[in-house]
């Protein structure tokens, strides 16, 4: 239990319900449960992907987003766990003025065994994000921060790990 007051985390978002996305696809995605963030991705071509092997494979889904919003690709986990496959630039941005096909490239990571996506397949979740474009400000020197210039690893693996990390 946090030592602060919950209402402390609590803060509006005035983020919309929903927000209309003009489509053309042979599948429209879906998504699979109320509250899901991704709506499901399907593979309109077949591809076998070998060990090691990737490849890019059509969704047949070309949207128009809004101006301010995104369009985000991201790799189904279940994919990953059972099978290892990744998407290899994930997440994929689709910005809102791209009208192309979304296309997924994928990455068979198996040492041994062969990965085959049919049509129909789900390969990939689209998350659509409202954006907010940044007003890049020069500076000489930035302002210091907690954290200040550490990196990767830099927060230790666990809580016990940190700890030992402060007090050396």
């Amino acid at each position: 239990m946090p030592s602060y007051p919950v209402s402390v985390l609590h803060y509006p978002r005035h983020v919309a319900e929903s927000v209309e996305v003009l489509i053309v696809a042979e599948t429209i995605p879906e998504y699979a449960h109320p509250g899901d963030a991704g709506a499901d991705l399907h593979a309109a071509e077949a591809v076998v992907l070998e060990p090691g092997e990737r490849a890019t494979i059509g969704t047949g889904v070309s949207i128009a987003l809004p101006d301010g919003y995104v369009g985000f690709v991201t790799p189904r986990s279940g994919l990953a766990s059972k099978h290892g496959i990744a998407i290899v630039n994930s997440p994929g941005t689709v910005d809102a003025g791209y009208r192309g096909e979304i296309r997924v490239t994928m990455l068979n990571t198996d040492r041994s065994v062969p990965y085959s996506v049919a049509v129909g397949d789900r390969i990939a979740q689209l998350v659509i994000m409202p954006v907010v474009r940044a007003r890049f400000v020069e500076v000489e020197v930035l302002p210091g921060s907690h954290r200040g210039a550490l990196g990767f690893g830099s927060t230790g693996y666990t809580r016990q790990r940190n700890s030992e990390q402060e007090h050396r």
